[in-house]
């Protein structure tokens, strides 16, 4: 059913060619009533109509989000309401009718316009500007056109699903990625349970009290290079922030390294006091410039940390979010705090990309690792090779490494997982010339060109290697990020009842909020959801996903 909502106007429905719009004082209330007394799957254009609903307090069961399926279909993250329209239609999408242009080619053409103003399509069958830039919602007539149109653009993406190589999971990933923006919604608008007075003792053990003025904040980060510059002589003059004056600063005291990243660093921490000073001035200074006073100020509220979810990256489709939420450092968790009388259920997938590898591959061996609860110990025994070769061939396997401790490994791996291993080298190869590859569940992963690399031979080579790389792990990433997502969507389905709340979509890992006395109920109710989600979501029913789940007060409690 198509939906459009416009506060102070109302809501507007469409089925098949009806299209009616309803006044209504609380047209979110309206459509809540509707979805719990029948059940449609609501259909409408982006983001915005889920933002409305679930500011009413709205949690809709099922919908279609007409641009969360364009990225599923057309790749990358770009979109808007002109252009997936123009896409669906197969007109030129680099060339958008906007507003102040002369329509001079409005006259004529028969792509189903007209002349017509209150026709918000074209006579060559693009959109008109003034309906998307917001006179879609001029009147209560063209409210009714909006959600029509919603409709005819969900019923055009069904068609394009359907060409996908396996049409029937291409529409089920259509439908869980739409109920993920949903819930991308619902993380928003709810934000995650922050206790903002452990959050300041951390910082302030880290960076110092909370600075007065300007003046103050430029003192105690003085203090701060003291602490490091002090292991290298009085009088040095180092700008720590800059990598070149960090190396000479380094090379003073007999260390010299090709960069001045934290994993070439630490194998020099017993070498000299500097380098341990150093590493910890970089935790303390991420802390005061990124996740300090000022950053809790801007983004915690009524004791929520609250940022911009989305439910695609534009690459191979993972969850995002801003105000840090996904680069939360560790010394902060222990500030992520269940509200009182409540609990988190933490739930991590545990290797979830290789059994991924395993699903989608259909490799019988790989399969029967995943049987396993740690997958690397069948494939180190079947390799002959330690677990930690194991893992580290298997990873690089996935990420296109194909260097370093995990070689011979790699060699082993392709006799072992030939079904595997041909897949990702299927997919590399297709990287390598500027193929763009598909997910099993239809996202269509984009490879870009380098018109910079014309000539340049040897460029070209290290441009195609990377493509071949990214290729094979956005594959299984990308799969990996729509089998999360059906599993948080069965999760927030299977938990509604409960008065749970996801508040946080991370990686692999699910925060889930509820009631401190129902916590032992909704972490069985995780668990049997990852079951539902495998049974719906992998080709291969034998294949076996994991999961630690664990009741917890703060985030930090989690192993």
């Amino acid at each position: 059913m198509g939906l459009a909502i416009v506060d102070g106007v109302g809501l507007a429905l469409a089925a098949g060619d009806e299209r009616r719009c309803f006044e209504a004082a609380d047209a979110v209330a309206v459509v809540g009533s509707v979805d719990r007394g029948v059940g449609p799957r609501w259909v409408w254009w982006d983001r915005s109509t889920a933002d409305v609903l679930v500011g009413g307090g709205v949690a809709i069961a099922r919908c279609w989000d007409v641009l969360t399926v364009h990225r599923l279909l057309r790749g990358g993250w770009r979109a808007s309401v002109p252009e997936a329209w123009a896409w669906l239609h197969d007109l030129p999408t680099d060339s958008l009718p906007a507003m102040g242009q002369l329509d001079l080619l409005g006259w004529g053409g028969d792509a189903g316009g007209t002349d017509d103003p209150e026709d918000p399509v074209r006579a060559d069958g693009h959109l008109r500007p003034e309906w998307t830039s917001g006179g879609w919602t001029a009147s209560p007539e063209r409210v009714a056109w909006w959600a029509r149109l919603a409709l005819t653009a969900a019923s055009l993406q069904r068609v394009r699903l359907a060409a996908r190589a396996e049409p029937e999971r291409a529409l089920s990933t259509a439908r869980s990625e739409s109920a993920a923006e949903y819930l991308c919604a619902e993380l928003s608008a709810g934000g995650l349970p922050f206790d903002v007075a452990e959050a300041e003792r951390i910082i302030a053990a880290a960076v110092g009290p909370r600075p007065l003025d300007g003046d103050d904040a430029a003192r105690l980060q003085r203090e701060r290079d003291a602490d490091v510059l002090r292991h290298v002589g009085a009088g040095a003059v180092v700008d720590l922030r800059n990598p070149a004056d960090v190396r000479s600063m380094l090379r003073r005291v007999g260390i010299d390294v090709p960069n001045t990243r934290a994993g070439r660093l630490e194998q020099y921490r017993d070498v000299h006091p500097v380098v341990e000073a150093l590493l910890t001035w970089r935790k303390a200074e991420r802390i005061a410039t990124t996740y300090g006073y000022r950053w809790l100020d801007e983004h915690v509220t009524d004791g929520r940390l609250r940022g911009a979810w989305t439910s695609s990256d534009g690459a191979a489709g993972r969850m995002t979010a801003s105000s840090g939420l996904h680069n939360l450092p560790a010394d902060l968790r222990p500030a992520v705090a269940a509200s009182p009388g409540c609990v988190f259920v933490r739930a991590d997938l545990g290797q979830i990309e290789p059994r991924v590898l395993a699903a989608v591959s259909g490799d019988d061996a790989l399969i029967a690792a995943t049987r396993d609860d740690d997958l690397y110990q069948p494939v180190a025994q079947r390799l002959q090779v330690t677990r930690d070769v194991a893992k580290v061939a298997v990873l690089a396997a996935m990420y296109g490494a194909t260097t370093g401790t995990s070689a011979q490994a790699l060699h082993g791996l392709e006799r072992a997982y030939p079904t595997a291993m041909a897949l990702l080298e299927q997919a590399a190869a297709a990287g390598r010339v500027g193929e763009d590859v598909y997910t099993i569940g239809g996202r269509r992963v984009r490879m870009w060109v380098d018109d910079s690399v014309e000539g340049d031979i040897e460029r070209a080579r290290r441009v195609a290697a990377a493509r071949g790389r990214f290729a094979r792990n956005a594959l299984i990433q990308g799969a990996a990020a729509e089998f999360f997502k059906v599993w948080a969507v069965t999760v927030r389905a299977r938990t509604a009842s409960l008065d749970a709340e996801i508040v946080l979509c991370l990686h692999d890992e699910l925060l889930v909020h509820c009631p401190a006395d129902v916590g032992g109920e909704v972490m069985v109710a995780v668990q049997r959801a990852l079951r539902e989600a495998g049974t719906r979501w992998s080709p291969h029913r034998d294949v076996r996903f994991v999961v630690d789940v664990s009741v917890v007060n703060r985030w930090s409690e989690a192993k």
